[in-house]
């Protein structure tokens, strides 16, 4: 660690954080494989992606992806929890608070300040895990059925299957935020972080100095 930086991210946060990105967006591409979907739309015809039209390979990828990302999460909780590490969680006012920051990016104000974390990046993720959780649950579910060692109501497993494609395009949409936060210049000094897991000192203090470093 140098003068200049500071640790913002642990090695192992930015493995679990790649982990369960990266998966989470394999389990949206392969779970829609198992939709008529990618040969409908000629995604089959695109150089390498020929094997997208195949639903059992998209099925067993599927499967495979959602233990990566099921693994990742659960561990993801567990090392938070025992390090008592809760920042990133939503506190109360956390909504106002974000109304402010943005307001400020609008206008080009001064911001509130901030701690290790801003507001609406706990927001953010508090929804992705809850998203997330909801997604392993239904997923669970389906699985179970699918091994034929559970028959489940028709009706319940339209509700499980609905809440299932919904909170998968909740977390594409809340993938596509977070990505998309990255486009406003005040937040291009964190994106290094995610990689080094360290940020410029004197950052952290003009923009999070509530953050003890």
């Amino acid at each position: 660690m140098t003068r200049d930086k500071v640790q913002r991210h642990s090695r192992t946060v930015r493995i679990l954080h790649w982990m369960i990105a990266l998966s989470g967006l394999a389990l949206i591409f392969t779970g829609m494989g198992e939709l008529p979907m990618y040969q409908r739309y000629n995604l089959t015809k695109v150089p390498g992606l020929t094997w997208s039209g195949d639903f059992q390979l998209n099925l067993v990828l599927h499967y495979l992806f959602s233990l990566v990302f099921t693994s990742a999460a659960f561990f993801h909780a567990v090392y938070h929890l025992r390090r008592r590490e809760f920042a990133a969680l939503p506190q109360r006012g956390d909504v106002k608070e974000s109304v402010l920051i943005v307001k400020a990016m609008v206008t080009g104000g001064e911001e509130p300040p901030h701690g290790k974390y801003l507001a609406e990046q706990r927001l953010a993720y508090g929804a992705i895990a809850l998203s997330a959780a909801v997604l392993i649950a239904t997923g669970l579910v389906k699985s179970y059925k699918n091994l034929g060692a559970i028959v489940l109501d028709p009706t319940l497993l339209q509700v499980v299957t609905l809440t299932h494609t919904t909170f998968t395009m909740l977390f594409l949409v809340l993938f596509l935020a977070h990505v998309g936060a990255f486009l406003l210049k005040a937040n291009w000094p964190l994106i290094p972080t995610m990689f080094t897991g360290r940020v410029s000192r004197e950052y952290a203090r003009k923009r999070h100095g509530k953050w003890e470093i």
